[in-house]
């Protein structure tokens, strides 16, 4: 096998790995419920752009981290989005039962996963000079971990959009700090 044949077998056996613990918690009623909330509120980026608004609505000073978050999501949507994931033509996993509860399935290539590099950059804007960074980690964090529990992505897919929006985050804090 080659160099990138291995790669490819070893990012898929981690993936498989981490489906089966995965496997574990579905069908659970409150797992479900959460991580199917979680992924849909995530849709079109709808909890970052919430949080960013309760952010700025929580003080005068936080208007332009919160203004911050809303123009960063414009641009990592159509760079993730528009760019990245036309680079790759990756299916999504393979669904053999029924979902417990609605979702939209996307029709874009699984890599990178677009929710986990929204949720990453804008937990890392977020976060800056506020007290509730930890909260807006844990909620990056749960709804990246919602699209393997949903089967829509491959945790690679989640991992390479993390790392593309955790990137994405630190270079927008570079460029257009915070006073």
């Amino acid at each position: 096998m080659t160099d990138a044949g291995s790669l490819l077998a070893m990012v898929d056996e981690w993936d498989d790995r981490v489906d089966e613990w995965f496997d574990q918690i579905r069908g659970n009623p409150a797992f479900d419920r959460l991580f199917y909330a979680a992924s849909e509120l995530a849709d079109h980026s709808r909890i970052w752009h919430l949080l960013a608004t309760g952010r700025a609505a929580a003080s005068l000073r936080a208007e332009p981290a919160a203004l911050r978050v809303v123009l960063a999501l414009a641009v990592e949507s159509g760079l993730v989005n528009g760019v990245v994931k036309s680079m790759f033509n990756r299916s999504r996993p393979t669904i053999t039962a029924e979902r417990p509860l609605r979702l939209r399935i996307p029709r874009t290539s699984s890599f990178p996963s677009g929710h986990a590099s929204a949720a990453a950059m804008s937990a890392v804007l977020l976060a800056d000079k506020s007290r509730f960074g930890p909260v807006y980690i844990a909620a990056a964090a749960v709804v990246s971990a919602s699209r393997v529990h949903v089967r829509i992505h491959h945790a690679s897919d989640i991992a390479g959009g993390a790392a593309v929006g955790a990137a994405l985050g630190f270079l927008i804090k570079r460029l257009v700090p915070l006073r």
